[in-house]
C-alpha cells in the first residue's frame, strides 16, 4: 500500500481519535511487510517444523499490539516501534512454546559430546564434514542442528521486558519474568564480552556475514547482494561461522 505522508498523518488521526476501523485496516495493511522481513530473519535459525505461517501470525500480533500503544505525539518513527514488537512477539512466543523440541536438544547435546571427544582425540578443532561424517549424517544436518542450538542459546541470552520504555531498547527482546542476580548478570556480561572476542578470532567474511545479519539486520539476501555472493553460500558462510562460535555458548549457557 503506496500512501503518502499526508495521508498516512490522517489515517493515524482518524484511528488515534475514534479506532476508525477502515484506518486500522489500511494502517496494518501498509506495516505487514515488516512482519514478513522479521519471519524471514528468525525463520533463517528455525528447524523447518516451525512454519512460516505461525511466525506470521505471531509477528501480527505484534503488529495489532504495536498499532494499539503507538504514541503519534514522541518522536518515533512507527516503523522501528512495530518493528521492535512485531520482532519481540516472534521470540516471545517461541520461547513459550519451547520451539526446540525434546529431540533436537537431545540431537544437539549428542552432537557436542561427539565435537568434544573428536576434538580430544584429534588435538585440535573438527570441521562439519569431520563432524557428518563420524555421525554418518549429513553435513547440512550439522550445521541446521548447531544453528539451532545458537539461536537457542541467543534467546537466552537477550533478555528484556517487552514492556519496557522503547527509547531504553538497544535489541530484540523477550519476556522475563524473573529478576536476575547480579552475579548472573555478571556471568552474562561476561559471556557477552567472551563472544565478541569469539567473533574477532573469525575470518574476515564470517565477521562481515554475522555483523550485516544480526546487527544491520540485513536478510541473508540482501547480504548476497551486497558481497556478490548467492544467497545459498551466504547461508553457508553464516552455518558455518556460527558452528565455530559454538564452543563459547555451549560452555558457558545453563542447559536446557
Amino acid at each position: 500500500m503506496q500512501t503518502t505522508t499526508q495521508e498516512e498523518q490522517k489515517l493515524w488521526q482518524n484511528w488515534v481519535a475514534t479506532r476508525d476501523p477502515h484506518a486500522g485496516d489500511l494502517l496494518i495493511k501498509k506495516y505487514t511487510p515488516l512482519v514478513s522481513y522479521h519471519v524471514q530473519r528468525i525463520g533463517t535459525n528455525l528447524p523447518k517444523n516451525i512454519s512460516k505461517d505461525e511466525l506470521t501470525s505471531l509477528g501480527m500480533m505484534g503488529l495489532f499490539d504495536a498499532l494499539n500503544k503507538f504514541d503519534i505525539h514522541r518522536d518515533l518513527k512507527f516503523d522501528t516501534y512495530a518493528s521492535f514488537r512485531v520482532r519481540g512477539a516472534i521470540i516471545d512466543g517461541l520461547r513459550k512454546e519451547d520451539w526446540l523440541p525434546r529431540s533436537a536438544r537431545e540431537k544437539s547435546k549428542k552432537m557436542e559430546l561427539q565435537i568434544e571427544a573428536m576434538e580430544q582425540q584429534l588435538g585440535r578443532h573438527v570441521t562439519p564434514e569431520e563432524v557428518a561424517e563420524q555421525l554418518n549424517i549429513n553435513v547440512d544436518d550439522v550445521y541446521q542442528t548447531m544453528q539451532e542450538h545458537f539461536m537457542s542459546n541467543i534467546l537466552s541470552i537477550d533478555e528484556h521486558n517487552t514492556d519496557q520504555d522503547d527509547t531504553e531498547i538497544k535489541s530484540f527482546a523477550i519476556r522475563d519474568h524473573l529478576t536476575k542476580t547480579p552475579e548472573e548478570e555478571a556471568v552474562r556480561t561476561e559471556l557477552l564480552q567472551d563472544l565478541v572476542e569469539s567473533i574477532l578470532k573469525l575470518n574476515e567474511k564470517e565477521q562481515q556475514v554475522l555483523s550485516l545479519f544480526y546487527t544491520e539486520e540485513l536478510t541473508l539476501t540482501e547480504i548476497g547482494e551486497m558481497l556478490h555472493l548467492s544467497t545459498s553460500r551466504i547461508s553457508q558462510i553464516h552455518s558455518k561461522a556460527i558452528f565455530k562460535l559454538r564452543k563459547i555458548l555451549s560452555a558457558e549457557m545453563p542447559n536446557e
